[in-house]
């Protein structure tokens, strides 16, 4: 536990140091005037806060400062602590358990945003956690894809099942569910398609690879996650409402937190999409995936 969020920490060296360490610095032991307010609202669209929510936690601050008579900035690092916490759920745990004979958990999200090495170090995650776990090659349409996910089984010590390039992607996850059985595996992750001719056929095959998962086991897909790249900021936000629309997004893998200022874009996924945050990328090795922890990510942007 220590070493994970010592790692959720140094992940968020770069926003810490590029935009919280100057918020700190403005909410100093001077006096609250127009300037403090602007320059944190500055700040906070520059962390990727996202303006909507940028605008909804001033107004909630500006609002306590004024019932409780605060004059100094001082005061508002703790108030605005408070605050970004507060806009943050415990996330639920992902719906998997070892007594269901097989969870299924769909990963979705554009080509790019680390969504295969996502992949792979959530499979080396869950095996620690004594699942045995398959890996579904069902991005078919990107041949690279498929050896990719290959590369991170062998890394994760976790077989991979595939099919031939250009194929049917629900066949690939049908042919999964099947070989978990034999295996007697109790945890499949899918790959799926990040991008087609037309977001129209994109959306079309994850509907397809959904129902594939529910015609097929109970209740499945038991978690469906979106893997957006913390580097693109506001614009994996514009690609997670393509995704919502197709398929039931249950949470979020926020990849490449370690290679960005823009550690703020959790607040804004968290309020303007209603999603939680599960995982964060924090490192290029395969161990480098935490668990989200509210507290800890609030309280590493301002150690």
């Amino acid at each position: 536990m220590f070493d994970r969020l010592r790692s959720l920490r140094d992940s968020l060296d770069r926003t810490r140091r590029t935009v919280f360490g100057q918020i700190a610095t403005v909410l100093g032991a001077t006096e609250i005037t127009d300037a403090t307010w602007d320059d944190l609202e500055a700040l906070l669209i520059q962390a990727d806060v996202g303006v909507a929510t940028t605008t909804r936690l001033l107004e909630q601050l500006r609002a306590r400062v004024k019932r409780e008579g605060v004059t100094q900035a001082g005061a508002l690092r703790d108030m605005l602590k408070a605050e970004l916490r507060a806009l943050l759920d415990h996330p639920p745990p992902l719906r998997l358990n070892h007594e269901r004979p097989l969870n299924v958990v769909l990963i979705v999200g554009v080509n790019g945003s680390g969504k295969t090495t996502s992949i792979g170090k959530l499979a080396y995650y869950y095996r620690q956690q004594g699942h045995s776990v398959l890996l579904a090659a069902a991005d078919t349409f990107r041949a690279a894809a498929i050896e990719q996910l290959r590369i991170w089984g062998t890394r994760a010590g976790v077989e991979v099942i595939s099919g031939q390039p250009g194929g049917d992607p629900g066949a690939v996850l049908y042919d999964a569910i099947q070989a978990s059985r034999s295996r007697r595996a109790d945890l499949i992750i899918a790959d799926t398609a990040g991008r087609l001719h037309t977001k129209y056929n994109l959306m079309q095959e994850l509907k397809k690879v959904h129902s594939v998962a529910a015609r097929n086991v109970h209740e499945a897909p038991h978690e469906t996650l979106l893997v957006l790249d913390a580097t693109t900021g506001q614009n994996a936000l514009s690609q997670a409402r393509s995704f919502q629309e197709a398929v039931k997004v249950t949470g979020v893998i926020l990849a490449k937190l370690d290679g960005t200022a823009k550690g703020g874009m959790v607040f804004a996924i968290a309020q303007e999409l209603g999603l939680p945050v599960r995982f964060i990328g924090t490192g290029e090795s395969i161990e480098d995936l935490a668990p989200f922890d509210a507290d800890a990510f609030v309280e590493g942007l301002f150690e």
